[in-house]
Formats: C-alpha cells, structure tokens, sequence
C-alpha cells in the first residue's frame, strides 16, 4: 500500500518547519487560478 506524502519537514538552522503539502497545493492552485484572470482582463 503507498500512502501519499502529506508533510514536509524541514530543519533550517535551529528552526523547525512542519509543511502541509496540502494546504500549500491549493494556495499554490488559487494563485494560478489569480494569474489566469488577471491576464484575460489585461487582453481586453
């Protein structure tokens, strides 16, 4: 059985990071969803 990968961890120095892959997939989806409409406005 193959479970997704769904944190991150990442160590910088003496800090601690915890990522919720998740979380940061749709952030990253309603960026480009952003983007794509404020390019149809600058075509018009």
């Amino acid at each position: 059985m193959e479970s997704e990968k769904k944190q991150e961890l990442v160590i910088d120095g003496n800090s601690f990071y915890e990522i919720d892959l998740k979380c940061l997939e749709e952030k990253k989806q309603k960026q480009e969803e952003a983007e794509k409409r404020q390019r149809k406005r600058q075509r018009k």
